[in-house]
């Protein structure tokens, strides 16, 4: 972990890079330090993932209105002040993506972080983790 996940209406399909976003907020994921200037995240577990909404409505539905929620899920075990500060560069990243859109159209962007203290069962195989712990 962090896990991202990313759902936006589908009216944003044509105008936003959702491959660039991902990547860019990956980038924003991996240069994340704790207060001691270590990586706060592991690099080999960092995945973010876009997922279109076919069917929406948002607000009162008078118009084209656009939204994305992203969601980012991390384990257990880093502080208030880490947590907040690594939401807010991601929150400013997806605004700067975002920018040119909100020059042209209505659109709504929440970003939220669940943490996972009690997890009943996390099952994992991958050979991703080594070629980052070097």
């Amino acid at each position: 972990m962090p896990h991202v996940v990313i759902q936006y209406t589908a009216n944003l399909e044509a105008e936003a890079d959702m491959g660039g976003l991902c990547r860019s907020l990956a980038a924003v994921l991996v240069a994340q330090k704790d207060g001691a200037g270590r990586k706060l995240f592991p690099t080999g577990g960092t995945r973010v993932l876009a997922y279109p909404a076919v069917h929406y409505a948002v607000a009162d539905d008078a118009d084209d209105y656009a939204f994305v929620y992203i969601n980012v899920r991390i384990a257990a075990g880093r502080n208030e002040e880490d947590r907040k500060k690594a939401g807010d560069a991601l929150l400013d990243g997806a605004k700067k993506h975002f920018a040119p859109i909100f020059d042209k159209r209505h659109i709504g962007i929440t970003l939220q972080i669940d943490e996972s203290p009690g997890q009943v069962y996390d099952g994992k195989h991958s050979n991703l983790h080594p070629l980052f712990n070097k």
